[in-house]
């Protein structure tokens, strides 16, 4: 399942570099597009805002198949303070515009499997496919707005996998 893991993060990654090139963090020393995947990165005390974090939650799979389909659900979490120069007052909006970037990156829901443990990246025959989001409530904390959406995103086994 790494294979596809790997190929949805980074077919939501390239999509979000191409759909807002503002959204960005700086990890490590290098600025890369706003999203990450959490068990990838350094714990962090606090998540960081105006940026989406995958986080893996649980693994299936069907073997009863001609080829074993697997499954794993995904939680993109993401929290917004709004802008400093509104005073965090436009935290609503700021999180409204993440739940659009999100639904855009996630379409089509698809993408070719790829293997990210060789260069260039090698194709597989197969692609990796996911449901559309289901979003929770947003939660306010304090001076911060968060909301968080699972998917489930299947893959077929492939041979070497």
């Amino acid at each position: 399942m790494q294979n596809a893991k790997d190929s949805f993060y980074m077919a939501l990654r390239n999509r979000l570099a191409a759909l807002n090139p503002e959204r960005t963090v700086m990890l490590r020393g290098a600025v890369r597009p706003g999203i990450l995947v959490e068990d990838a990165e350094a714990p962090f005390n606090q998540l960081p805002n105006d940026v989406f974090i995958i986080r893996w939650l649980g693994h299936g799979a069907d073997i009863d198949l001609a080829s074993t389909l697997v499954a794993e659900e995904c939680e993109i979490t993401y929290n917004t303070c709004g802008c400093q120069s509104f005073g965090g007052l436009d935290r609503g909006r700021a999180l409204s515009e993440m739940d659009g970037e999100l639904l855009a990156i996630l379409q089509p829901f698809s993408t070719p499997k790829l293997s990210y443990s060789e260069q260039p990246p090698a194709a597989f025959l197969t692609q990796v496919f996911w449901d559309e989001p289901v979003f929770s409530p947003a939660v306010t904390q304090r001076d911060r707005l968060s909301r968080s959406a699972k998917i489930m995103v299947y893959s077929y086994q492939e041979a070497g996998e």
